[in-house]
């Protein structure tokens, strides 16, 4: 007698499922760093409006993190620096291999790491705030206080370091717009520091770092549309 032998079908794997698994990953990532920007200003902004004894003229957005509702600045500071990272991921994976592609992401990276700084280790109560604590700036910083008041000089480089880096990028690509809107936030953030004996110096600070964290998410929003449109894996084998 013979026997018919049937080999059983090996499975291969499909290639377009895998790339449509990395583009939707990837977009998630970059929507992260999207979210990321608008929250922590309108969380901020909140916050200023609401407080009791803050004054955005005299007070530095750090001090949010003080008090009975510290918490709260404290979890936008390290969701926004975890967003600000996952997006530098993903920005990492639309720009590979080209140009700013490996120092672009990593000083997003950095500037999210930053953020995350500013959470973990507290601001010192200063200029008054929380209410009933002395007026002006402590004789002598805590350890923590001392590490938070390095986390806004090191966002704020990366950040500026990030949009010389970018901006090549896109007047490369003779999107002049986009290189002039990066050096022009790279310009802005290091403004503050000419006015630090300002009476409104706090509020000058607080629009670079509006502008800048705005820029981190318009800059995730534009890569999100260099990613190829996914399909579902059935259009997929039809196609």
């Amino acid at each position: 007698m013979t026997q018919n032998l049937t080999t059983p079908a090996v499975r291969t794997p499909d290639p377009s499922s895998e790339t449509t698994t990395n583009t939707k990953t990837t977009r998630a990532l970059l929507a992260g760093g999207v979210v990321a920007g608008p929250l922590f200003i309108v969380v901020g902004l909140v916050q200023m409006l609401t407080r009791d004894g803050f004054d955005p003229t005299r007070h530095p957005l750090s001090l949010l993190s003080l008090g009975e509702l510290g918490w709260i600045q404290l979890a936008n500071f390290v969701v926004a620096g975890l967003l600000f990272v996952a997006s530098a991921v993903g920005m990492r994976r639309v720009l590979h291999p080209g140009r700013g592609a490996t120092w672009g992401p990593l000083l997003i990276g950095v500037y999210g790491a930053g953020l995350i700084m500013g959470g973990v280790f507290v601001a010192d109560p200063a200029l008054g705030f929380p209410p009933g604590t002395p007026e002006g700036i402590p004789d002598q910083f805590s350890w923590h206080g001392a590490v938070h008041a390095v986390a806004p000089v090191l966002a704020s480089l990366a950040l500026v370091a990030a949009c010389v880096v970018f901006a090549p990028r896109f007047a490369a690509l003779r999107q002049r717009g986009w290189a002039a809107y990066c050096l022009a936030v790279a310009v802005i953030n290091l403004t503050p520091g000419l006015f630090s004996n300002h009476d409104l110096f706090y509020v000058i600070l607080g629009v670079a770092v509006a502008l800048g964290l705005g820029w981190v998410s318009v800059l995730a929003a534009r890569l999100l549309t260099e990613l190829p449109a996914t399909r579902r894996p059935s259009q997929a084998h039809r196609g």
